[in-house]
């Protein structure tokens, strides 16, 4: 069974750093496509950021690039979002993702979710 565990979500402040990690049991990050989405209440979830199985580009939301690195430590199989100069507008809940393409991934159509964890940012 497929199991994703998020971590590392709290409340900071603006301009703050955050490291959400995103344990996998039952997959192989490394065998996988994954991600990173968010969600606010009352709206869609969003994409966030991506990376493909192998070799390829990372991608990200405009309105995270240049601030979000997503990475992922295969020894470990866990899937990490570094989230630099956070913004209130950076504040939902964050879910991570896994998929055999990463076309998958960023059209949120992933097979396999993790359960999110809170991002809050003050101003």
């Amino acid at each position: 069974q497929v199991q994703l565990v998020e971590s590392g979500g709290g409340l900071v402040q603006a301009g703050d750093s955050l490291r959400l990690s995103c344990a996998a049991s039952g997959l192989t990050f490394s065998s996988y496509a994954v991600g990173w989405f968010r969600q606010v209440p009352g709206k869609e979830r969003e994409f966030v950021a991506a990376m493909p199985r192998s070799a390829g580009s990372t991608r990200y939301a405009d309105a995270v690039k240049g601030r979000f690195t997503i990475s992922r430590d295969i020894t470990k199989n866990t899937l990490y979002l570094q989230m630099n100069t956070l913004k209130p507008e950076d504040t939902a809940v964050y879910y991570c993702a896994a998929a055999t393409f990463i076309g998958t991934i960023t059209t949120g159509r992933s097979p396999y979710w993790g359960q999110g964890t809170q991002v809050t940012v003050s101003s």
